[in-house]
């Protein structure tokens, strides 16, 4: 799961909502039977099919949901399921608009695939929306059918209530986010630009509300992220027999360089928008972490009260890049000395800074000629080099977006505080800001604190919170379709 800013005039729009009190009551306010019933319809349609990569396939869903906008009223010419195969199909509705408007039309980014999900590692049937405790089980409940389930029920709902928008409003719910392949938002944004381009863009799927024992606490607006990069760490070494060890074991090899990256941080780097998140967090620290919060984001960074908020792995991933070994491979036999031995590195970059970099960097710190640090693509290819693009700097708030989203919010939970951060996971927005086109990530599917079981056994959501969310997500709908 998972926030931008460029300007510095913006400062106080952010300072302000940032200051906005905390006390709240969600205020549930679908208006009827009929419409929670509908987004409850939709909900389950959406986790009962499978959308897994292995298993299963987007084009189901997709057309599922083209059916029911179509028996709500949009033309077809106005829906699009499109894709490079019957696996990977996207689903791209347009919410037309007033006619002759010259207003830009907003962009809202979702994806419809999910990660596999085994019967046997879940104590229901992860692939059957399953209401049970105050809570909805399923895969996707929190990553992200929920807010998919959302925005369809709101179009659907805001159509046959015959509202009509100023300006024109996309919903793109697309089919490869999850292996970070190029079959949803880059292929929409590659070969069909003009179904998809707009002068902003929500991405529901980073971002979004905090809840802490089924309490309302915050809502993150993410407006930045960290660039997500895989580097390959290869030791070579010629083999032979157990019996006769050598002192150049390509695994010990790989263990001392993973070893000297792990006593390697990366530098602590603030920007505009970690700098005010830091500043709203540490109001809700006890006072020994808002000491340190202090001391970092002071005139002179303190380098030791970087460490000990290091410590806290959520606050390290916000001060810098990680860069960490997730998979370790080596070996032929258990009586032989390893021919290689390998070790994948899984980055989160700063905006700002590029993969090449960062491979350069691992190479410093490896410090090891015989070994290889090599990039790998998503397809697991390997390159000596890796893209030069860096990750998008933060871009200014949307004056007109923040107000909506205020005035939403408040609608929502009164009182409750939107927040501005960077998201320090990875998702599509990446693809949007790179084609120009600014994207903030914002849910009001409340998760606890605790809870978060996105890609994990047994993912629920809070029954209550669904249907809330469903009513933010209508009102932010209608507030972006009327400034």
């Amino acid at each position: 799961m998972d926030c931008l800013l460029r300007c510095s005039r913006f400062f106080p729009v952010l300072v302000l909502l940032a200051m906005l009190p905390c006390r709240v009551h969600a205020q549930d306010q679908l208006s009827g039977g009929e419409e929670r019933a509908l987004a409850r319809d939709i909900f389950q349609q959406l986790i009962d099919i499978d959308t897994t990569h292995l298993t299963g396939s987007t084009r189901p869903a997709a057309m599922a949901m083209r059916d029911r906008l179509l028996r709500a009223g949009f033309p077809a010419a106005d829906i699009k399921v499109i894709g490079p195969n019957d696996h990977y199909m996207n689903l791209v509705v347009r919410y037309k608009g007033a006619e002759g408007s010259t207003m830009k039309p907003v962009l809202v980014i979702g994806h419809l695939d999910v990660v596999e999900a085994k019967r046997s590692d879940w104590t229901v049937d992860p692939f059957k929306l399953t209401e049970k405790d105050g809570y909805f089980y399923g895969r996707g409940t929190q990553d992200m059918k929920d807010s998919d389930a959302a925005y369809v029920t709101s179009f659907i709902l805001l159509k046959k209530a015959g509202w009509l928008p100023k300006r024109d409003i996309i919903l793109a719910l697309t089919a490869d986010e999850e292996t970070g392949g190029d079959n949803g938002v880059q292929w929409l944004l590659k070969n069909v630009p003009s179904l998809v381009k707009a002068a902003f863009a929500i991405n529901p799927d980073t971002g979004g509300l905090l809840l802490h024992d089924g309490k309302p606490v915050e809502l993150d607006l993410a407006a930045s992220e960290k660039i997500y990069a895989d580097f390959q760490l290869t030791a070579l070494n010629r083999g032979g027999h157990s019996a006769r060890p050598v002192p150049d074991n390509a695994i010990y090899e790989v263990a001392d360089a993973l070893g000297r990256l792990e006593r390697s941080p990366f530098p602590v780097e603030l920007n505009p928008l970690t700098r005010v998140y830091l500043e709203v967090e540490a109001r809700h620290e006890p006072q020994e972490k808002r000491m340190l919060i202090s001391k970092v984001l002071g005139p002179d960074l303190d380098q030791a009260a970087a460490a000990r908020l290091s410590q806290d792995s959520g606050y390290n991933a916000l001060l810098r890049t990680t860069c960490v070994a997730t998979l370790m491979q080596a070996g032929e036999a258990k009586n032989a000395l390893p021919a290689s031995a390998t070790a994948n590195v899984n980055c989160r970059i700063m905006p700002g800074h590029s993969p090449e970099e960062i491979r350069k960097r691992l190479v410093e710190i490896v410090d090891d000629v015989k070994m290889k640090v090599q990039y790998k693509d998503d397809s697991g290819a390997l390159f000596d080099h890796a893209p030069t693009d860096k990750g998008a700097v933060p871009s200014a708030l949307v004056p007109q977006l923040m107000a909506s989203l205020r005035a939403v919010t408040s609608a929502t939970w009164p009182g409750l505080g939107v927040i501005p951060e960077m998201s320090t996971g990875s998702s599509d927005s990446v693809y949007t800001w790179a084609a120009g086109i600014p994207t903030y990530g914002v849910s009001g599917m409340g998760i606890d604190d605790s809870d978060d079981r996105a890609h994990g056994r047994d993912e629920r959501l809070r029954v209550d919170a669904f249907y809330t969310g469903v009513a933010f997500t209508q009102r932010l709908v209608k507030a972006l379709g009327e400034q």
